[in-house]
């Protein structure tokens, strides 16, 4: 029997061995946030939440086969009236888009990537955007070789696959710090506080504060030396962000302006301008922009179409128990364009509130090619976030570098076992059509196509990659800034 039928033997075993394990009492939650409640409520391991009240667009236009998946794993259903909603026609897109009235500037854009573009999409992420010279969680501790981890792991996959000793090729990935080295620079290095991690509150990125930005140190974060060296067969499950185009630093909650602007992947520019092109914005602005505080930015969704430019993003790797907490973005100038996520493997829940953490969040459904965007003033600026779990005591301190975007960041639960069945070991079978486009036929230009899908398969049982991308600098402003830096420095 499932381990999630609350009947089932195997669910009450293992509800046993989860109180036994927890040996905190309950918190005293009284003085909890709403959002913060909200993150502890999609947490809960026993008994699963209830996703009654989650916003799940996607039912709104085909009740049965977006249900089918989360009932099979377990889960309850969302509702396409969880909260009041508005669809908008979409060239192109089967799926057309959502705005939500109570949060202006979000627009949900169900299924806008077709099945074979999110295995191609999910192939580069994880052999070309985790690699060098894109920067990674995994590259603060480990001494990751310059193919990087995931041809290590394919390799050590097909060996087990077709029957050779697996240890032969699995790679022993050593630290790069050794425990005296660890302590001679902790010696000028400033202690870590004990226990948790501060966080860091930095103001909005602004024309008056760049200078004071430019000028905070942005020293390289100390490689830990308690993390055990450890096989790539393991450490995959720890990559946990890279990443792409503008080099944001961790440590500083901002980004690193000294260091040179890197290439932007042209497959997710291609895909994240023409999610930003496909909207309707005048549906989505025309009628309410003026009761929004543009600031010196003005009303610029009228040229949104032609200005604009992603150039700086975070791939998010999220297995299925990982935690990370609800954030707001202030690290771009560019604080009214759009802020662009794209969903692919396992289905998640994400939460945003508003201004504050005192607004209750609205939880949304969001599943495999789904594309979330978020624009304007107050969306912008809105508490956000995606849900997972912390796994073990030696993945926590590579989470201690890891947030699913600039500024703390978190997600209440990845759903377990929502993987659709197109991103599966057998993607061409005729039952694992997504809900708006039918796989029988592959079209073309599927780089998918003669690519053995298996252990891109087999990695995305457990995990949930997330691509966030924004626009650091409004359109013309950052050649100005460019020369500016080149001045100070």
């Amino acid at each position: 029997m499932k381990s999630h039928d609350p009947s089932s033997p195997a669910y009450r075993k293992a509800h046993k061995h989860y109180l036994r394990s927890t040996f905190k009492s309950e918190p005293d939650t009284a003085a909890w946030s709403a959002f913060r409640l909200q993150e502890k409520r999609y947490k809960s391991r026993f008994p699963r939440p209830t996703l009654d009240d989650v916003l799940d667009v996607a039912s709104a236009i085909d009740n049965d086969h977006p249900q089918s998946l989360m009932k099979s794993a377990g889960w309850s259903c969302g509702s396409c009236n969880a909260t009041p909603t508005q669809s908008l026609p979409l060239s192109g897109n089967p799926g057309g888009a959502f705005i939500v009235p109570r949060i202006p500037g979000l627009v949900i854009l169900p299924g806008f990537i077709r099945p074979e573009e999110q295995r191609t999409l999910i192939m580069a992420c994880l052999r070309d955007h985790a690699l060098f010279p894109n920067e990674t969680n995994l590259d603060i501790h480990y001494n990751v070789p310059p193919l990087g981890i995931w041809s290590l792991w394919e390799k050590h996959w097909h060996c087990q696959r077709t029957g050779v000793d697996p240890s032969i090729d699995d790679t022993i990935i050593n630290l790069k710090a050794t425990a005296s080295s660890s302590s001679k620079n902790s010696e000028s290095a400033p202690s870590r506080a004990a226990p948790g991690r501060p966080l860091t509150n930095n103001p909005p990125l602004s024309i008056s504060n760049f200078p004071v930005i430019l000028s905070t140190p942005q020293p390289p974060p100390t490689p830990a030396s308690t993390l055990p060296p450890l096989p790539a067969s393991q450490l995959l499950y720890k990559l946990r962000w890279a990443n792409i185009g503008r080099s944001y630093h961790w440590g500083t909650k901002s980004y690193d302006f000294s260091k040179q602007l890197g290439a932007f992947p042209e497959d997710i520019r291609v895909i994240c301008r023409r999610a930003v092109q496909a909207v309707p914005w005048a549906r989505v602005w025309g009628d309410i922009a003026g009761d929004q505080d543009w600031g010196d930015e003005g009303e610029n969704w009228r040229d949104w179409h032609d200005s604009y430019e992603p150039d700086a993003g975070i791939v998010n790797f999220y297995q299925e128990r990982d935690t990370l907490m609800g954030h707001v973005d202030r690290s771009e100038l560019s604080s009214t364009t759009p802020l662009v996520s794209v969903s692919l493997g396992n289905a998640a829940i994400f939460l945003i509130g508003g201004l504050t953490r005192d607004v209750e969040p609205l939880p949304i459904l969001l599943r495999s090619g789904d594309v979330v965007i978020m624009s304007g003033p107050s969306c912008r600026r809105a508490y956000h976030g995606r849900c997972s779990r912390c796994p073990r005591k030696v993945t926590s301190t590579l989470m201690s570098k890891c947030h699913p975007s600039p500024n703390t960041a978190g997600v209440p639960r990845i759903l377990e076992g929502t993987l659709p069945g197109y991103l599966g070991p057998h993607p061409d079978v005729l039952n694992c059509s997504s809900q708006f486009y039918d796989l029988q036929d592959r079209r073309d230009g599927d780089e998918s196509s003669g690519v053995d899908w298996a252990p891109f398969a087999e990695y995305m049982k457990t995990t949930r990659i997330n691509i966030n991308v924004r626009q650091v600098f409004p359109r013309g402003l950052h050649e100005a800034f460019r020369l500016v830096i080149l001045y100070l420095l």
